[in-house]
């Protein structure tokens, strides 16, 4: 497995959101803006729609894709994240984003939450 260069997890402990595209290269794939965390080292997302979130179809049907923060684009790698990560993600959402970490801290939230990895 390929980890996050130091430049890559500096720009992601700095940045508010990431931009993620679910899907090979090259293609039309749309870019949507998301909430992202670093817990224990990883990074995880999850959409406020939960599995009904089309981006998160996408990145589970793709399985790979982009992320891109600040100036740095990286190819990833989306699998879901399983329940063992909920608590740990749940704080560094809370401990993040404060009183708006609400979006990130559902049910339907945490049943789609997404760790990524470089490709």
């Amino acid at each position: 497995m390929t980890s996050w260069t130091p430049s890559t997890l500096a720009a992601l402990r700095d940045a508010f959101s990431l931009h993620l595209t679910a899907g090979p290269t090259g293609g039309d794939a749309p870019e949507v803006e998301v909430g992202m965390v670093l817990a224990d080292g990883e990074l995880y997302v999850r959409p406020q729609r939960g599995t009904a979130s089309r981006w998160y179809r996408a990145a589970i049907g793709h399985g790979t894709g982009r992320v891109r923060v600040a100036a740095e684009t990286v190819a990833v790698r989306f699998e879901p994240a399983g329940p063992g990560a909920a608590a740990v993600v749940d704080a560094a959402y809370r401990l993040k984003y404060g009183a708006v970490a609400s979006f990130a801290v559902t049910e339907p939230a945490r049943l789609a939450t997404l760790r990524i990895t470089p490709a």
